[in-house]
């Protein structure tokens, strides 16, 4: 399906902030109107207060989401500095000895210190459905929204899982939503030879919901006690953690925090998890609020991008 939106837009920005936790996130919603349809998607002002927006690997994910997989970027693991281009093909076609002397010559090339990694990361604009997924974020908005769960959460993994090919994962996680079949059958859905409702979309956001209502939320609180670490349930550092959770588990987020052991929660926690590896938190793990951010980042821009007219309105 081709992302469209007619020439003018309307954007109605809800500013009414209640009490109770179910509606913390009403602020962040902005509805997307025209004449033939509209849709909901959700925007964080802290992504820019806080400058998420300008993290390097936020960045560097942003391009590889929206470059083709012809070409890759070279780049330094630990800070994904972009040092340059170069064909898939090329790439491909070196044999592993051939492979070491190219990133060696890129770490003289480049001035890069022994210890550190480098990376060669082929574009994924061919996974990263962004335009197939943008009609999904309000049913998944609100569906979340219903069971009084943060529907930041469904555009986020909806976004980053990229619903519009519904593929199963190497280790068998499946639908819009990713689950695997034991955590899928955990939170209500039928999971066996003959049926797997995790491709019905809304029952996929319904467990999916549970699971972080139930789970990774009260995990995340559980791992930050631990730690004696100050939180709100509102703030972006807090979210991506549980991010976190839902795609690596809470045992293995707890022991990459055993690693660094925080002094506080903020933003400066969640990169220090971009830097530490522990039990099962690797590089994907890492990559997880990286591709969150860059996501959204992707999001914002093909909302406005495509707007004429942008009107904010402080109540609808």
């Amino acid at each position: 399906m081709k992302f469209t939106l007619l020439s003018i837009c309307i954007i109605f920005l809800t500013q009414l902030m209640l009490a109770q936790n179910c509606n913390s996130w009403e602020h962040e919603k902005l509805w997307i109107a025209n004449e033939d349809n509209s849709n909901l998607i959700l925007e964080n002002e802290q992504m820019y207060s806080e400058r998420w927006n300008m993290l390097p690997q936020a960045l560097f994910w942003k391009r590889i989401m929206k470059l083709s997989s012809d070409s890759c970027l070279v780049n330094v693991a630990s800070t994904r500095q972009i040092l340059q281009s170069i064909d898939s093909k090329e790439w491909y076609a070196l044999n592993k000895t051939q492979k070491l002397h190219f990133r060696e010559e890129m770490r003289i090339k480049y001035n890069i210190q022994k210890g550190e990694s480098i990376y060669v990361t082929s574009g994924k604009s061919d996974f990263y459905k962004f335009e197939e997924v943008y009609p999904t974020l309000r049913e998944g908005i609100t569906v979340f929204d219903e069971m009084c769960v943060d529907p930041w959460y469904a555009q986020s993994i909806l976004l980053i899982e990229s619903p519009g090919q519904l593929k199963k994962s190497i280790s068998g996680a499946y639908g819009a939503f990713q689950l695997m079949p034991s955590v899928a059958r955990a939170n209500g859905l039928t999971v066996n030879k003959s049926t797997d409702e995790r491709k019905d979309f809304e029952k996929s956001a319904n467990a999916a919901a549970k699971l972080i209502k139930n789970s990774c939320i009260p995990e995340a609180k559980k791992i930050l006690k631990a730690h004696e670490l100050q939180y709100s349930e509102n703030e972006l550092w807090f979210r991506f953690l549980v991010l976190h959770i839902y795609h690596a588990g809470a045992g293995n987020v707890a022991a990459v925090l055993k690693v660094i052991d925080p002094e506080e929660g903020s933003q400066e926690l969640i990169k220090s998890m971009w830097q530490n590896k522990a039990a099962g938190f690797g590089n994907c793990s890492q990559n997880y609020s990286q591709l969150a951010i860059a996501s959204q980042l992707i999001l914002h821009d093909l909302v406005y991008s495509n707007c004429q007219d942008v009107i904010s309105y402080s109540s609808r």
